[in-house]
């Protein structure tokens, strides 16, 4: 009788052993399906992200160029100002090279008045002025110059000098605050 129950636990561990390989096979399939659509889920995340990233570089970029030509203008402005108090109060720049006695008499100084006038300085030269960037109109902030882009508003002289079509894609962002002024200001920027 012991060999007649050998053979049926042999029987019972064959079914046991096939029966673990089928279902190991499904985890595994399962698994596999799972690691499948994580990197799907991952591929979908990453687009999005990287654009989002490109974007925030982006307005990084172009903000950091709208502060150092604001902060250029306004230096200019500064300089230019400067060197007129410097002027008015007769302290020109290069005085100092001046302040040492000349050669020249009393007389020849009064019959020159331009020698004893201080020289102007020159200003430096400003920028081009970029007419496609929205952004130096007053009101129109980053979001605001995209959207008028891609309705077609692509340079600050539409908006100052509009045609009766640029007039029509004006009209879209007429809820706007400050939307009144906008021609006004585009003005001031050219």
């Amino acid at each position: 009788m012991a060999k007649k129950a050998k053979p049926s636990v042999e029987k019972i561990v064959k079914k046991v052993n096939k029966e673990f390989e089928k279902t190991s096979a499904r985890i595994e399939g399962l698994i596999n399906d799972a690691l499948g659509q994580f990197d799907t889920l991952q591929s979908q995340i990453q687009e999005p992200v990287r654009k989002l990233l490109k974007d925030m570089d982006e307005l990084r970029d172009r903000e950091m160029k709208r502060f150092n030509d604001e902060f250029e203008r306004r230096m200019d402005e500064f300089q230019e100002l400067q060197s007129a108090l410097l002027e008015r109060l007769g302290v020109a720049p290069g005085k100092a090279s001046q302040a040492a006695p000349s050669a020249k008499t009393k007389s020849s100084k009064t019959s020159d008045n331009k020698a004893a006038k201080p020289a102007k300085a020159t200003p430096k030269a400003k920028k081009p002025l970029d007419k496609s960037d929205l952004t130096r109109v007053k009101g129109i902030g980053p979001a605001t110059a995209k959207k008028m882009q891609d309705a077609g508003i692509t340079s600050i002289e539409q908006i100052a000098n509009p045609t009766d079509a640029d007039l029509k894609l004006l009209q879209n962002f007429k809820s706007m605050k400050g939307f009144k002024d906008l021609t006004t200001e585009a003005q001031k920027v050219l």
